[in-house]
């Protein structure tokens, strides 16, 4: 891939790929205070030492710690119970994902345990494979798939589909 972005990635025999800088860090905090507004990511999971060379986004590093290491804890946009909702059951609702969310007696066990104090994200378009930090233990349907910082090598993941699903392949 000599001479090509470093951002287009290999997909079957074709090489798709595309970063857009659409947005400004300086118009954020003020999305974020919307009440309307979920977080949420669109972003591929990365094992940071298996990534073939490739650059890629910073978000599947830093999404969620970014919202509430510089946002609500650096900046003060929001509260953290706010930011927490925003990302969990707030996107859940909106998207009519059932059992998720929320922690409640019958929904699927998704947990990340975090230091508020430490949590903040690493990732950069220059350096993307920069693991966050402040991430203590996480659960995925209710077994630990992080503990103590460290993967423990789990992945309980499901694929998870909306109300909007159809069956088809997108």
């Amino acid at each position: 891939m000599s001479g090509q972005s470093p951002f287009i990635r290999p997909i079957g025999d074709a090489a798709i790929g595309a970063i857009f800088h659409i947005m400004t860090e300086s118009n954020l905090p003020l999305q974020i205070r919307q009440p309307w507004i979920k977080w949420g990511t669109d972003a591929d999971g990365m094992d940071p030492d298996n990534t073939g060379g490739l650059l890629a986004h910073p978000r599947p590093y830093g999404n969620y710690p970014r919202l509430l290491g510089r946002y609500v804890r650096e900046q003060k946009v929001i509260g953290l119970e706010e930011a927490i909702r925003k990302g969990t059951s707030a996107v859940a609702r909106r998207l009519m994902i059932k059992e998720r969310g929320l922690l409640e007696e019958g929904y699927f066990a998704d947990v990340i345990v975090f230091d508020p104090a430490t949590v903040i994200d690493r990732a950069t378009f220059e350096q993307p494979h920069q693991l966050s930090v402040g991430i203590e233990h996480v659960f995925v349907n209710g077994m630990a798939v992080v503990t103590a910082g460290k993967h423990t090598g789990a992945k309980p993941g499901k694929i998870v589909r909306g109300a909007g699903w159809t069956g088809r392949n997108q």
